[in-house]
């Protein structure tokens, strides 16, 4: 088994909220490799869970910071600038949708809210990147989390699955630009997984047993298995890997219909 080893790296993980996100699935591998990171939340509410979240981790920096406001972005990256001086890894796991948008029918998204998706969503990625760009060392990487509903229709996700749909275009875009860099930029597209987030989705359980049952390994994935993912795609193991929306769905996405014993 090949240990993968990231001393002397340095990362910054955006939009962890608490300990069954995603984000910090990533994060978890990232330091367990050795890697030292930074961390980014929205709002107030949310920084006594990541301090306590990251109480064992010495060294971490925590930043307050909106990803709607240039201003807030340009001034963690400046902060990161002169206390690092560059960046390995930016890991983005942020997303978001107002419950009306995801609660009634597609076609009565409203300009707001279609809005509001899309720029926290996926525009985010674009303004994270551009940020970033001048920290990051030849070899780095960024990760972002996509889900399905990019490509296939899954009813009650919406808006989301559209906002879903330009991050992964953007991934590639992104790649196409920043690889001239060393850059690489990718997505992981996580099958269902418990999280604060998911459970906002209307029926949700109900997709979870479904994906559960019809995935070619039986079951869903678990947040290790995401975590792991991201890991290697930020490592130089993946080093030639770049613009791609990976899966790790337990083969879910593969299967076209659900046939009888």
């Amino acid at each position: 088994m090949i240990e993968i080893q990231l001393q002397g790296k340095r990362g910054l993980v955006m939009g962890v909220s608490n300990g069954r996100s995603l984000g910090w699935a990533i994060a978890q591998r990232l330091r367990d490799a050795g890697a030292e990171l930074a961390f980014s939340y929205q709002g107030e509410r949310l920084k006594e869970d990541l301090e306590k979240l990251t109480q064992d981790m010495p060294g971490t920096r925590l930043y307050s910071c909106d990803v709607t406001r240039e201003e807030e972005l340009a001034a963690m990256f400046s902060d990161l600038r002169e206390a690092w001086g560059s960046l390995d890894y930016v890991v983005h796991s942020i997303a978001f949708a107002p419950r009306p948008a995801m609660d009634g029918r597609y076609i009565e998204t409203t300009r707001d809210d279609w809005r509001t998706a899309l720029e926290v969503s996926a525009y985010s990625l674009v303004s994270v990147a551009r940020a970033a760009e001048p920290l990051l060392n030849p070899g780095a990487g960024i990760v972002t989390l996509t889900y399905y509903a990019a490509e296939k229709v899954v009813p009650k996700y919406n808006v989301m699955g559209i906002a879903k749909s330009a991050l992964e275009a953007s991934v590639r875009y992104l790649a196409y630009e920043m690889g001239k860099q060393g850059v690489r930029v990718n997505a992981v597209s996580a099958g269902p997984v418990r999280t604060v987030a998911a459970r906002s989705i209307p029926g949700f359980m109900k997709m979870f047993n479904r994906v559960g049952d019809m995935a070619p390994l039986g079951r869903n994935v678990t947040h290790e298995e995401v975590g792991n993912l991201g890991l290697f795609l930020l490592s130089p193991l993946a080093s030639g890997i770049t613009g791609e929306t990976v899966y790790v769905d337990s083969g879910f996405h593969i299967m076209g219909m659900e046939l009888g014993d």
